[in-house]
């Protein structure tokens, strides 16, 4: 392989998620890349800490050309404007999730990326051993066709100060919604990754059931596969300490996730071959189940940035195409206007359609006024 010189990165945010980033490149924990500047308003306080070039607007980063790339991770409001200018002047974009505030933003975003330039979103879940492990089990066909899957997601527990000390979370205008967008969106890209995409789904949200929000912090969905398969989601940023349980059921086997261990069942013959064959009333189909639990010891964010370098540099696949947030990002758009309209929605999703009703809800909606309150923040605990 020809050796290149590291990918110049530059980092525009300097909040929780940005600085962990930064951590993460200036210990050596990403390869082939470098921190190569950072754009914050808060530019003053960056420059004290960094030994790299500091910008208060992303134009000044623009103008420099010291970046060969950039990882988004600022507000959600700010991320259609933000990734607009930096596909637009030839970088390559890493974005934090999610693409924006709606699939119309996503949308958006993508028209404008150019031939030959990486754009990738940061959703490491998908490194995760574990559901790597899950994925090859479906795909390479252990479980049979997929007839049934549910996933309690309701471990995201946020107290109040965790809103108040933001002023754009938990806002139509700043975020889009809440519990959906922003904790669920990585369990929402996992479900699709693993089980793909429903055709359609009828939701119930609730919007600030357990918190002074204006967005949904809990909600139920139940989806309906093309092959006849259904789903259940149910995520929750009230609910303490919760559940993270994960159920694939396919006709050869099943597969559970309790977000620690995964056993894989194996039945034979198929359960509808025995449904069909036995002569058995009160029979069932021999059964193994097994432990499969690998282990999940690994940096996900920073494997999502060496591999956004490795496919600028050597042409790598992404892990996490910008265009595969869609998907996600969808689900959740869809479960909002499903709870809004009162109804089934049909996928894949109308855009415009839901970029109508949610511009209705920005339109009332203003962020608030932060809390001065002194936050005590640990970011590994805020990972599922």
């Amino acid at each position: 392989m020809t050796q290149h010189n590291p990918v110049r990165l530059g980092v525009i945010g300097f909040g929780n998620i940005a600085r962990q980033h930064i951590n993460h490149l200036l210990s050596g924990a990403v390869d082939d890349c470098r921190l190569a500047a950072v754009c914050s308003p808060r530019v003053k306080e960056a420059s004290a800490e960094l030994e790299v070039p500091c910008f208060a607007s992303v134009e000044e980063l623009i103008s420099t050309q010291c970046c060969d790339a950039v990882l988004v991770a600022t507000p959600t409001h700010t991320h259609l404007s933000l990734g607009l200018q930096c596909l637009q002047a030839g970088l390559h974009v890493l974005m934090e999730k999610p693409l924006g505030l709606s699939i119309g933003e996503a949308e958006q975003l993508l028209d404008q990326q150019q031939a030959g330039q990486v754009f990738a979103l940061m959703l490491n879940q998908r490194t995760d051993p574990a559901y790597e492990l899950m994925r090859d089990c479906i795909q390479s066909g252990q479980l049979g066709d997929i007839t049934r899957t549910q996933w309690t997601m309701t471990n995201w527990f946020r107290p109040e100060v965790y809103f108040q000390v933001s002023d754009w979370r938990a806002t139509w205008r700043g975020e889009g919604g809440g519990l959906l967008v922003n904790q669920c969106i990585h369990n929402l890209d996992i479900y699709q990754w693993l089980c793909g995409m429903p055709a359609s789904l009828n939701a119930f949200c609730q919007f600030g059931r357990y918190h002074d929000i204006e967005v949904e912090d809990e909600a139920t969905a139940y989806f309906t596969y093309a092959n006849g398969a259904s789903g259940v989601f149910i995520g929750s940023t009230g609910e303490a300490p919760g559940v993270n349980r994960l159920d694939i059921i396919g006709d050869s086997g099943s597969l559970c996730f309790d977000g620690q261990s995964i056993t894989l069942t194996h039945n034979e013959p198929a359960t509808s071959e025995y449904n069909r064959s036995t002569r058995d009333m009160f029979g069932m189909p021999a059964c193994d189940t097994r432990d499969i639990t690998p282990d999940r010891d690994v940096n996900q964010h920073a494997r999502v940035i060496s591999n956004f370098a490795s496919a600028i540099l050597y042409d790598e696949p992404l892990i996490a195409p910008a265009t595969e947030g869609l998907n996600s990002l969808a689900l959740a758009n869809a479960m909002l206007l499903s709870t809004w309209e009162g109804g089934a929605i049909e996928l894949p999703l109308d855009s415009s359609r839901y970029q109508q009703a949610l511009d209705a809800r920005i339109a009332s909606s203003i962020l608030r006024d932060k809390s001065d309150i002194e936050a005590n923040v640990d970011m590994s605990a805020s990972y599922r």
